[in-house]
């Protein structure tokens, strides 16, 4: 115990990375995420620190034996709440997503039931009938951007499984109303005042108060009509669930708390699932022969190459580019003992590009996953541990049921026989040109 003290109390040097002024950095990593870490792999190797503004230094692991002592690290050292204070103007204080430690895992329970594998199931209904009438909207023989498309169709199924809400003016309002702060969310321009304010600052101005309270008002009224309304054990959408969820001591949440978790889920579950979708799509169109073979299978009934299809968009084009864990006291990793107060940074995108697990790494091969599961620590898009996305499994789901429509009524070639290169829209990466086809 005694060594073991001293290697602790010993402080080792970050390791290197780029040498430039961290606005520097700050402005090609909001630019080009994807190509700073993959410049600094190959100059660096496989951990290497990053400097960021309003960020204590990010230390950026790619090993999976790194990322496997991340995810499993004790929750109360490796803080990913604190990682995640850029969202906090948006997603408010109570999310998940901001949380540690005790609070996190006590609201984590709260949602978990929403995301439970029957109830799940019984969302698949509504998920057809959203895709299919989306789909047929589209129109046939001219160059046509889906990843807008997918946002008004992810949008809606995330809306009326949440709210519970059918087609009408109410789920009008509210989706003009969130349209707008998601339009935001996804700009590239906005990432720059998190950037430049810091994310207290931003939350703290009154314009920006102003932006969200027009946002809430809808989110407010629905909560509040909810609460008084007669049934509501009957009811199977998240936002009933979570009235009737009651924290440890049996108080139910308070409406702040709700807001923020409503927020949450429909920031998180929206945007990322459309992105992810339109990557599918945008790689099938281009490697034929793969979409020749969905195309066959899922007419037959069969979902396992489909779900190879899902894992590999997944693998190849990862929505989120690193997910970042606080460290609370000294922590030996990688070789050296980092500080506390800075961030570990395990890199999806590297991660899923290393050759050694995953061979021809650049190119969209589904095969690599039939017969084979991804594995924990090497396929990582909705992070791992206690901190793994919550609606992890929903997203997968809901990608399954919209492809399979998609497929089945569809015939689908590109616009541009050019693969679309990746776009750094605000925290996501998106296709360039928003997934572009011809419908047939």
């Amino acid at each position: 115990m005694g060594d073991r003290r001293t290697v602790l109390r010993r402080r080792d040097p970050l390791p290197p990375g780029p040498p430039w002024h961290p606005m520097i950095q700050t402005a090609v990593w909001s630019r080009k995420a994807q190509w700073l870490m993959s410049q600094c792999a190959a100059r660096y190797g496989e951990t290497f620190t990053l400097r960021i503004l309003h960020e204590d230094p990010w230390i950026v692991l790619s090993n999976p034996a790194h990322v496997k002592a991340v995810f499993t690290g004790d929750p109360h050292i490796f803080h990913a709440g604190e990682g995640n204070r850029v969202l906090l103007p948006v997603v408010g204080e109570h999310s998940v997503l901001l949380l540690d430690e005790g609070a996190h895992l006590e609201q984590r329970k709260l949602l978990l039931p929403s995301f439970h594998g029957q109830r799940m199931q019984r969302y698949g209904a509504l998920m057809a009938e959203v895709a299919a009438a989306e789909i047929k909207r589209w129109p046939r023989g001219e160059p046509y951007r889906l990843r807008p498309r997918m946002q008004a169709l992810t949008l809606e199924i995330i809306l009326r499984t949440v709210f519970g809400l059918e087609r009408g003016p109410r789920l009008d309002r509210l989706s003009a109303e969130l349209r707008r702060l998601l339009d935001m969310l996804t700009s590239p321009r906005t990432l720059l005042l998190p950037i430049l304010l810091g994310p207290e600052r931003l939350a703290a101005l009154g314009a920006f108060q102003r932006f969200l309270q027009r946002v809430d008002r809808p989110i407010y009224e629905e909560i509040a009509q909810r609460r008084g309304a007669p049934g509501l054990e009957r009811r199977e959408d998240i936002l009933s669930l979570l009235l009737m969820a009651r924290h440890e001591d049996g108080s139910p949440m308070s409406d702040r708390e709700l807001r923020d978790e409503l927020v949450t889920l429909l920031v998180a579950g929206h945007e990322t699932t459309a992105t992810a979708l339109a990557w599918a799509i945008e790689r099938l169109v281009h490697t034929p022969d793969k979409l020749d073979r969905l195309t066959s299978e899922v007419s037959a009934g069969e979902t396992e190459y489909l779900d190879a299809v899902i894992a590999e968009t997944l693998r190849l084009r990862p929505v989120i580019s690193i997910v970042i864990r606080r460290l609370t006291q000294p922590v030996e990793i990688a070789g050296r003992v980092l500080p506390e107060g800075v961030a570990v940074a395990p890199s999806v995108y590297l991660v899923h590009r290393r050759p050694d697990v995953y061979p021809d790494p650049d190119r969209f091969i589904p095969e690599r996953f039939l017969g084979s599961p991804p594995g924990t620590y090497t396929w990582i898009p909705f992070g791992g541990g206690t901190r793994r996305c919550l609606g992890g499994a929903f997203a997968q789901f809901e990608m399954r049921v919209v492809l399979s429509e998609l497929v089945r009524r569809r015939t689908l070639s590109p616009a541009s026989p050019r693969p679309e290169r990746v776009f750094r829209r605000a925290v996501t990466e998106t296709p360039r040109r928003d997934a572009e086809v011809v419908i047939s």
